[in-house]
């Protein structure tokens, strides 16, 4: 009896496996496709910033209070705008953690989620151009609602297949209770933009507040749990018993990452000032004929201010964007703070076009270079104070998130001070010089985007310099004996050794 049943375990096993291996077949790592969808998230995080960089302002207009609220409101609008775009790459990425393999129809549903997300900067478009009529706002809501209910089809899919599933969910016996669980944390944040867009057909001022809420739900999400577990005390749910691997938007993403979108977004910042060059600063051959004698090089010597902000705007770009590699360099672990802080810096990165635009606008409209420096300022100065915000946060838990180096007391920790701190403190001189000189407002601004460059070059050396000089203070300093003689060893230790 043995032997016949042996057998028939035998067949039963041979038919599992071959069942599996057909299912293998066609499956492929989904390493490139999401390199393929970091790459577009993060193009079109960015060009949302264009309809704001491509607003209308004739030379006849003076820079007014109508004008700079106009220019602010859209500021914010692309702000928030922004932020969702990088909620739904947190989302996708999450997503992908559950699903570790893609087949033919995976592929394709993420290129309808692509597809999707492509549309957003459309509707935006729409939301700045035509502030005071809803349907921007609706379709944008529309749009985020389509990402989501794709974004459930993978899941749904991928849990019908589970040799697509991350291995500890497939080897899991509560797929079914993760499932539920994916699906709510996926749906949650169009749930919200579905009441956003029925809002935004008789009361749309609260759609944009419910659209703010998407930002920040995983954040308010993880307060509201820290706050009922300090009052009702941690109590242990059926949830808890889903098996141990689940799409948790509280952990922090990979540092691998957010340093490849990241860096997405600052390739395609730079890489937008050269189109505005393209488009704007190429002369019409007409005019270098009947102006310029049909000298092409005084044609283009017309054009200086402009090559100039732009040489000045890429700098910014390049160097703030290498303030980030080094930071990021010596970064062990990215907590969620530290992760919230850098796409605040990214959103005012991407805004770094509209900086450009406005400091090209010097030679052509003169009389409002003083408002224009100090929007060009303000951004400059909210991209790099969120990079050292990163960085604070990251000090508050030195030992898990910074190599030794960089640690108070670290042989680089002077000089990353100083590297992070060197764009807001310029920026913020910036802006205060031309409050007092602001006739000079346009030289202070070039001087500035001139001498950081150089300051960057020669940073080493002069934090050299001021921790030697810092060392000779402290030992010219007069002796006052107390009973605890290790007290001075201890204090001398705080200050951090020379680079």
């Amino acid at each position: 009896m043995s032997r016949p049943q042996t057998e028939e375990q035998a067949v039963d096993s041979e038919g599992d496996s071959s069942l599996h291996r057909r299912d293998e077949e066609g499956t492929q790592s989904s390493h490139r496709m999401l390199g393929f969808s970091d790459a577009l998230l993060s193009i079109i995080a960015t060009v949302m910033i264009l309809p704001v960089t491509h607003t209308e302002i004739s030379p006849e207009q003076q820079f007014d209070k109508s004008i700079q609220k106009l220019l602010a409101t859209r500021i914010a609008v692309y702000l928030m705008t922004f932020l969702i775009v990088t909620v739904a790459w947190a989302a996708h990425t999450r997503l992908f953690q559950v699903v570790g393999k893609i087949d033919d129809t995976l592929a394709l549903l993420n290129l309808a989620c692509m597809m999707t997300i492509t549309l957003l900067p459309y509707t935006f478009s729409l939301m700045v151009t035509f502030p005071d009529v809803p349907l921007g706002i609706f379709l944008f809501c529309v749009c985020v609602i389509a990402i989501g209910s794709v974004q459930a089809l993978i899941v749904g899919y991928a849990f019908h297949f589970p040799h697509l599933l991350n291995l500890q969910i497939q080897c899991s016996t509560y797929r079914a209770q993760s499932r539920r669980h994916i699906l709510r944390l996926v749906l949650r944040g169009p749930a919200l933009c579905f009441v956003a867009a029925v809002f935004s057909l008789f009361f749309f001022p609260l759609s944009y507040v419910l659209m703010v809420t998407v930002i920040f739900l995983p954040h308010i999400s993880k307060a509201t749990t820290w706050c009922k577990d300090k009052l009702m005390g941690h109590r242990e749910s059926p949830a808890h018993n889903v098996e141990p691997f689940s799409i948790d938007l509280h952990a922090p993403l990979s540092k691998e990452r957010v340093e490849a979108f990241s860096d997405g977004v600052y390739a395609i910042v730079a890489t937008l000032l050269i189109l505005d060059i393209c488009e704007d600063n190429v002369p019409d051959p007409k005019d270098v004929q009947e102006k310029f004698s049909g000298s092409l090089v005084a044609a283009l010597g017309a054009y200086g201010p402009q090559f100039l902000a732009y040489f000045g705007s890429f700098a910014t770009v390049g160097l703030l964007w290498f303030a980030h590699h080094s930071l990021f360099l010596h970064v062990r672990k990215a907590t969620q703070t530290m992760g919230l802080l850098n796409i605040l810096s990214l959103a005012f990165v991407g805004g770094l076009p509209l900086a450009y635009q406005q400091t090209s606008a010097f030679a052509r409209q003169p009389r409002d270079e003083l408002e224009r420096v100090r929007v060009s300022c303000a951004i400059i100065f909210f991209a790099s104070i969120f990079q050292f915000a990163i960085w604070t946060a990251a000090l508050l838990h030195q030992t898990e998130t910074l190599q030794p180096a960089v640690r108070f007391g670290g042989q680089e920790h002077a000089f990353m001070f100083a590297k992070l701190a060197l764009y807001p403190c310029a920026s913020l001189l910036a802006f205060a010089a031309t409050c007092l000189l602001s006739r000079f407002s346009t030289a202070i601004f070039h001087l500035m985007q001139i001498a950081v460059p150089f300051a960057f070059l020669l940073l080493r050396l002069l934090v050299r310099l001021t921790l030697a000089a810092l060392q000779v203070l402290w030992n010219l300093r007069p002796e006052h004996p107390q009973p605890g003689q290790g007290e001075p060893e201890a204090q001398s230790q705080l200050l951090p050794a020379p680079c």
